[in-house]
């Protein structure tokens, strides 16, 4: 059943409030509206008003979490499924050299994450998240079609040759046109998560009431539990579909994520009737640009000083899918400008006459929320440029390593990330059930730690996974070097992979989610799935990083007498260099993400060290800094 949001009016006859995009009927009379709504405006609260008598049952909530976070798991299950082995399939299969195929990964991987962006823009401005989505999930499954049929018929991949001629460089590579069908794929696919993935939790959230207690205890497990399903899945595509990829047949093991995905598909339209429908309201980027120009066009008179701002700066009531009344503030003051009233600005209504020359508070302050938000998004960068090396140069090591299980079972190589998946599926549960509630007593914080503690955490692990990649790396050569053998694999067990492998699982529970609830929460209320899209767009950035130092290292580390540290035969290269490199870009990274999480000022706050409602998260960062400066040291 769907709940319109557009239908509101200011009269004694029933009207609408609206909360996070979602709307709820209530009957009020116009004069105690116009007072309540004048007080939060005063007050700069975010207090809706709302009769909870008259709220009427709506559809959604956890009825429809099964289909949504289905939908998201199965998407999630074909790209990532595809992803684990990606790199043995692209050097043993189209017999791609390990930096080319690395390469190849980063560049899809950008891609892939870089979309959100757009597929947000789409769904926040113009269609809707649902429809976003239902066409997505389409392109998903057309890619996934495409990339199977590489595997499948014999006229779209290079002809097989031995791991003897791979390994001497003597295969067959691909042709134009089969690279181009596999692009094709790789393309389509990311046309699917550009559209999945920005609006997935986006979509859930709108599902719950946040006006009550329950729908506020819903929202803040969903974003952990919403996680915790689909990376517990994954250990079924990093472990049985590797496995079949690896030693029984790569179009069936590439089929399995398409039936998948097909499957994922059908469960999402079957729950169309249950879900709570929020629509488009037009571009949220062209109010931004509006504060930036008015400013500019204002940019020589003087602000008065502080004090009350009634009568001096254009406050409308609140309309649309905004519900947070956010007070002006003096962090870039310089924008404030776009909300002074001069003469001849209003209109006798009390609106503006030219959105270009004079803007709102609220515009005003959504845009500080995005300015303050950037920083904070690029330390995330380089924070995640250790998880993508999990699915290239992890993959090299344990090609080169004893994989034996026993005498006749061999791990696949692609399989080894399934050990951060286990990591990941056991802490959240613990985290979210037992240590969130036991640190919420100690620090008074609806989530026990803050938000930018949380990143700060991960970044630490992040940094800490590569120094252990980069040791183990070391013992791992010289045991080559030591006992060779003829394709060049280390007398040592693949399981010293997991420590490092560990450390990226504690990285990921605590960086990428708390990216994730920092994005949606930061954001303007009716911004939140390119809110969430900003997230992805990390990740593509650390691909593109990752591309870019590969490359700069694969031609400046090169010497005549020397091969270069990531040459194809990685016993003759310096992989722990490599590893350590990205370590040492970790600690600047962490010192920098120090320094503007001691800075940044959340949404809604007059001043730092304000105090706060816990539904935003408010953090005491100076703590932050203590935490993760003994965590450093340790």
């Amino acid at each position: 059943m769907a709940v319109n949001d557009h239908n509101r009016k200011q009269s004694s006859s029933p009207s609408w409030l609206c909360r996070s995009a979602r709307c709820f009927q209530i009957v009020t009379s116009s004069k105690a509206s116009t007072m309540e709504k004048e007080q939060k405006q005063r007050d700069g609260k975010d207090l809706p008003v709302l009769n909870t008598a008259t709220t009427r049952k709506r559809p959604g909530g956890w009825k429809a979490m099964p289909f949504i976070i289905g939908n998201e798991t199965f998407e999630r299950l074909a790209t990532f499924g595809l992803l684990a082995n990606f790199m043995v399939y692209l050097t043993r299969e189209f017999h791609m050299d390990q930096v080319s195929a690395s390469n190849v990964i980063n560049i899809w991987s950008g891609v892939t994450n870089f979309a959100p962006l757009v597929g947000a823009f789409i769904s926040d401005a113009y269609v809707g998240r649902f429809p976003t989505i239902a066409f997505a999930s389409l392109a998903s499954l057309l890619g996934m079609v495409t990339v199977t049929m590489t595997a499948w018929m014999a006229q779209l991949h290079p002809p097989p040759c031995t791991p003897q001629q791979n390994e001497l460089g003597q295969c067959k590579g691909s042709t134009t046109a089969q690279l181009g069908v596999l692009l094709l794929g790789l393309g389509f696919l990311s046309i699917g998560s550009g559209g999945i993935r920005p609006c997935s939790i986006p979509f859930g959230v709108d599902q719950f009431d946040p006006t009550t207690d329950d729908g506020q205890k819903g929202i803040n497990s969903f974003f952990n539990w919403y996680y915790t399903t689909f990376t517990v899945v994954l250990l079924f595509t990093q472990t049985i579909v590797v496995y079949i990829q690896d030693s029984v047949s790569w179009s069936i093991g590439f089929g399995i994520p398409t039936l998948c995905m097909f499957l994922s598909i059908i469960f999402f339209f079957v729950g169309t009737n249950i879900y709570v429908h929020v629509k488009a309201e037009g571009s949220p980027l062209s109010g931004l640009a509006q504060v930036f120009v008015a400013a500019y066009k204002k940019r020589q008179i003087q602000l008065p000083a502080d004090g009350d701002v009634d009568g001096i700066f254009y406050d409308p009531p609140l309309k649309g899918a905004v519900f947070t009344k956010l007070p002006l503030t003096d962090h870039f003051r310089f924008l404030n400008k776009a909300a002074f009233i001069q003469e001849n600005e209003l209109k006798p209504d009390g609106t503006s006459s030219n959105q270009w020359r004079l803007c709102s508070i609220q515009q005003v302050e959504e845009l500080k929320c995005i300015v303050r938000i950037i920083p904070i998004w690029i330390s995330g960068i380089i924070s995640l440029t250790s998880m993508t090396q999990q699915g290239t140069f992890t993959v090299s090591q344990a090609l080169k390593m004893d994989r034996h299980l026993g005498p006749h079972f061999q791990i696949p190589a692609g399989s080894m990330g399934v050990i951060s998946l286990i990591i990941i599926g056991l802490w959240l549960p613990f985290y979210d059930r037992f240590l969130v509630p036991a640190l919420r007593k100690v620090t008074k914080n609806e989530g026990g730690i803050s938000l930018l503690q949380r990143i700060g955490i991960g970044t630490v692990f992040s940094i800490l996974s590569m120094v252990v990649a980069g040791l183990v790396e070391r013992v791992r050569r010289a045991s080559a070097i030591q006992n060779p053998q003829p394709l060049g694999v280390a007398p040592m067990s693949v399981m010293w992979l997991a420590p490092q492998l560990i450390l990226l699982g504690f990285c990921e529970a605590f960086n990428i989610i708390g990216q994730i609830e920092f994005f949606n929460r930061q954001f303007p209320d009716h911004m939140r799935s390119i809110g969430n899209s900003l997230f992805s767009c990390s990740f593509a950035g650390a691909s593109y990083l990752s591309s870019l130092v590969v490359t700069i290292v694969h031609h400046v580390t090169r010497t005549h007498a020397h091969p270069d540290w990531l040459t194809n035969d990685i016993n003759y290269g310096r992989l722990d260099y490599f590893y350590f490199l990205i370590a040492g870009m970790g600690v600047l990274n962490l010192i920098y993400f120090l320094y503007c999480a001691n800075r940044y000022r959340y949404k809604g706050s007059a001043q730092i060290g304000d105090d706060h409602d816990d539904s935003h998260h408010v953090d005491h960062d100076h703590a932050l800094v203590l935490e993760l400066s003994n965590s450093n040291k340790a």
